[in-house]
């Protein structure tokens, strides 16, 4: 029988190894429940081998597992499901041409006639809705509905499959500050409820504002669970990272020269004839960082993609001075690159790397017809491992191995290796997206005086980032883009993240603003 009083989940002296790779060793941790418990830790410290093991995705080679009060085994997901655990993944797990009931219900059906599972769930669906301010159209489309809404269907997935206890890994890197809000609301009030919640971020404003107490993990290991009144931001990133880390860029004023890229009218038209980018114009000039905000998918990502020689478009795009093509045969990423443009891509898995490849063959992905690695005929390899081994050195890059795979690497270490293959080709124009999407705090501090340091050596930095904080800590302008559009041009220390989440949101209406910013500035 379930002990009341006991915690909702306590892990006694879980491990797990991956071959030589020890991914968890000997971890233990207390839930409470009713809590909002966060995890934190750098990229590879464990976290989510050990969320996993909670979930069924992996069996832990030592430890035990209790759930309120009584051991359980969780072989496998179903179990951990049957348990009362719910997961929301920062990647969401939905049927996107499904509708949200369809959506809600499948995997759970009741039986082989799916009509009494939908007119069941459409009733349970509307009472979840009611309790949790989880509202949304059972009938809509998950493909038509915002992250944001995509982000509820998930949660309501989870409780409408009962559970007690929900994860959520990284559940804020598509919301815009007002959908951020929105969701710490619903946490608050599925808590108030008897809910338990483990958050794992990398946002550590986030845990100071929305977790009662936080573990922090490092290469494996936990090395602390501290109540989080009693903590700071500062003292739980050098727990983390075993150092003193500086939270906020450290950065000299701008020193800005010639225009290096200049936008003019570009427009960019999908393969469905959906027009992405809508006619918008800007400047980037060497010595700057222009940062571009925006929820992803307001064309951020076609406008990289443009200027990365990955994407056709019409208008004009000038690089010091010249225009270079946008729809011939030199509009590809080659020519960029002979240009002196540089593309740090936002998905490094997809764009940026190819997983099976080691990291050196890594550093030289698109940089191949470089003479310096090339001998007659045939490639360098020599060349290309000492170029890999000191870019390793210099940019800390974890295991300093460059026979590794890039798939073995962690997500942070996996953007060192495609940030120091971009940056030490010394571009003119650095394009930037997502520079620490999934990156812990030690490696986004490095990341970030990277390209500080390009900045300061006259170089023109295009920085893409759904992340606020980031933008106003390393621009030196901010463009705000919705709907293909520009909304307007700020300087960082003239605005806020309140008045650019209104400006993601497409309100650019003083009058309209002005109760939604009194109503952020009040929380």
């Amino acid at each position: 029988m379930a002990d009341s009083t006991a915690p909702a989940i306590e892990l006694k002296g879980i491990s797990k190894a991956f071959g030589p790779v020890q991914a968890n060793k000997d971890i233990s941790i207390r839930v409470m429940p009713g809590t909002i418990h966060g995890i934190i830790g750098e990229n590879g410290a464990g976290k989510s081998t050990l969320m996993s093991i909670l979930f069924g995705f992996y069996k832990a080679d030592a430890g035990e597992i209790w759930i309120n009060g009584t051991r359980t085994e969780i072989p496998d997901s179903q179990t951990a499901i049957r348990a009362g655990i719910g997961m929301v993944f920062q990647h969401f797990k939905l049927v996107e041409n499904f509708t949200v009931l369809e959506n809600i219900i499948l995997g759970a059906e009741d039986g082989a006639f799916l009509r009494p599972s939908l007119a069941k769930a459409r009733k349970l669906l509307k009472q979840l809705s009611d309790e949790y301010a989880l509202d949304v159209d059972p009938d809509a489309k998950i493909e038509d509905l915002s992250v944001g809404y995509q982000q509820r269907v998930e949660i309501l997935k989870a409780l409408y499959r009962k559970a007690d206890i929900l994860i959520l890994d990284e559940p804020t890197g598509v919301l815009t500050p007002a959908e951020a809000d929105h969701l710490f609301r619903i946490l608050e009030g599925l808590k108030t409820e008897g809910k338990t919640i483990i958050l794992i971020t990398h946002k550590l404003r986030e845990i100071m504002e929305t977790t009662d107490t936080v573990s922090v993990m490092r290469r494996g290991q936990m090395t602390a669970t501290v109540k989080t009144t009693d903590t700071s931001p500062e003292e739980l990133a050098e727990l983390m990272v075993g150092r003193k880390v500086l939270l906020r860029v450290d950065k000299a004023p701008a020193q800005p020269g010639k225009v290096v890229c200049k936008v003019d009218n570009l427009r960019v038209v999908d393969g469905l004839g959906v027009e992405r980018v809508k006619g918008i114009s800007f400047e980037v000039r060497a010595g700057e960082v222009l940062g571009i905000a925006g929820v992803a998918g307001n064309g951020q990502s076609e406008l990289l993609e443009v200027l990365g020689g990955m994407r056709e478009a019409t208008g004009r795009v000038e690089i010091d001075g010249d225009p270079i093509d946008l729809t011939g045969r030199l509009s590809d990423g080659r020519t960029r690159r002979k240009r002196g443009i540089a593309h740090v891509p936002e998905d490094r898995q997809r764009e940026g790397l190819i997983m099976d490849y080691h990291a050196w063959e890594n550093t030289a992905f698109g940089y191949h017809d470089d003479p310096s690695y090339q001998r007659g005929f045939l490639m360098d390899n020599n060349a290309l491992r000492q170029n890999t081994e000191a870019q390793i050195e210099k940019f800390d890059i974890r295991p300093p191995d460059c026979w590794q795979t890039a798939k073995n690497f962690s997500g942070g270490n996996q953007q060192k290796i495609v940030v120091a293959r971009e940056i030490e080709r010394n571009p003119d124009l650095l394009l930037v997206g997502q520079p620490t999407r999934g990156v812990d705090i030690g490696a986004i501090e490095f990341i970030h005086k990277q390209i500080i340091a390009l900045r300061d050596a006259g170089k023109a930095v295009l920085l893409v980032s759904v992340e606020l904080e980031e933008i106003l800590s390393l621009s030196d302008r901010i463009a705000v883009m919705f709907d293909g559009r520009i909304m307007g041009e700020r300087l960082p220390d003239e605005t806020n993240e309140a008045e650019l989440g209104l400006l993601m949101a497409g309100i650019t209406d003083t009058a309209e603003a002005k109760p939604e910013l009194e109503l952020q500035e009040a929380r």
